[in-house]
């Protein structure tokens, strides 16, 4: 049986606010480089450069909806994804 392909991403917040409902950060996988904003009150992400978007926003909004009350500014997280970028 052959292993499904995974890619290690790499987050970092760099901005949070429970105020605005805003967390804001960096995220990386493979050669790929995103920066998001999360407008969580509105449950909108919004992930820049558009280029691989494709691929990380899915897992990306998944990872910050689960573990949004534990990520800080500063913090720095990882996730799998089931694909190989």
């Amino acid at each position: 049986m052959s292993k499904l392909p995974e890619t290690i991403a790499h987050v970092r917040i760099t901005y949070q606010s429970w105020q605005q409902g805003n967390i804001e950060g960096e995220v990386q996988a493979s050669e790929y480089v995103w920066q998001f904003s999360w407008q969580f009150r509105q449950d909108k992400l919004v992930v820049e450069p558009s280029l691989g978007r494709a691929l990380i926003q899915e897992p990306l909004g998944r990872f910050l909806e689960r573990f949004d009350y534990q990520l800080e500014p500063g913090g720095d997280y990882s996730f799998k994804i089931r694909a190989q970028l």
